[in-house]
């Protein structure tokens, strides 16, 4: 996975593991999904009405782009939701997830 964002500052805080669509990654305590999600790679997720990877766009919470899903279908905003211990974070809507399963 390559990312998007590159952390320059407050490299110092502990870091906390979670799990994106399956696969471990690591962020840091106190990040948002959405920061924790760009530093590990390089879109939040595709978008749902068939307009390719989005990245997020306003950071706070007004432009609806940055939904994300937990492994029992509930979504989250990326940007204003922090990052918790073995988090399981699904970058696509459950039905894309559950029609891919078959």
């Amino acid at each position: 996975m390559s990312a998007r964002l590159v952390r320059l500052a407050e490299t110092t805080r502990p870091r906390v593991s979670f799990f994106i669509d399956g696969q471990s990654v690591q962020a840091l305590v106190g990040d948002t999904l959405l920061v924790a999600i760009l530093t590990a790679m390089d879109h939040v997720r595709d978008s749902e009405f068939g307009d390719g990877r989005r990245a997020g766009f306003c950071f706070m919470g007004a432009c609806q782009d940055c939904w994300v899903w937990t492994e029992e279908g509930r979504r989250l905003r990326a940007c204003s939701t922090v990052v918790q211990p073995d988090m399981r974070i699904s970058t696509r809507a459950p039905e894309e997830t559950w029609s891919s399963v078959e």
